[in-house]
């Protein structure tokens, strides 16, 4: 994700020399910021897709010899 996090700074900078020198009300300006718009939403669904350990599953990860984390199986 490191690499999308790049691109979307890049994008940034660009966006920003883009305004900066045909003004904020140009066509080109409008295509660099809703690129960045579009990384950012990929970024953004990225993360939602990264499943979060709850504490006691990074407790379990770290001891998994506790009682807490033994596992039964039928």
């Amino acid at each position: 994700m490191s690499d999308l996090q790049e691109q979307l700074q890049k994008a940034r900078e660009e966006a920003r020399e883009a305004c900066g020198g045909d003004g904020a009300t140009s066509a080109e300006c409008a295509v660099a910021w809703d690129t960045v718009e579009e990384l950012s939403s990929e970024a953004s669904h990225q993360k939602q897709k990264t499943p979060t350990k709850n504490s006691l599953e990074v407790y379990c990860d770290e001891n998994p010899d506790a009682l807490e984390c033994r596992v039964y199986e039928d």
